[in-house]
């Protein structure tokens, strides 16, 4: 903020606490993820024959009020596409 610098982060946290933007997997679903990972390999798989997966759900996160103090304008084609948006 100090330098004028628009910023995207890979997680939401970073916008609660006034970064610009983020772009990134849902946090929530990640460890998730991992848990049934976990679940599966502490039964007894071999995790070489585990599937690889990736994140299911991505979000787009934008903190209005930090765009606003940048002096810059959320283009209405991105606004239709966040998933939230923090004040």
């Amino acid at each position: 903020m100090r330098y004028k610098i628009p910023s995207i982060y890979p997680y939401r946290d970073f916008v609660l606490i006034g970064g610009m933007m983020s772009y990134g997997p849902n946090a929530l679903e990640t460890m998730r993820q991992v848990g049934e990972y976990a679940g599966l390999i502490l039964k007894g798989s071999k995790t070489s024959d585990l599937p690889v997966v990736r994140a299911s759900k991505i979000e787009l996160v934008i903190n209005r009020k930090t765009i606003r103090s940048l002096g810059l304008e959320i283009p209405l084609s991105l606004q239709m596409r966040v998933d939230e948006v923090v004040e």
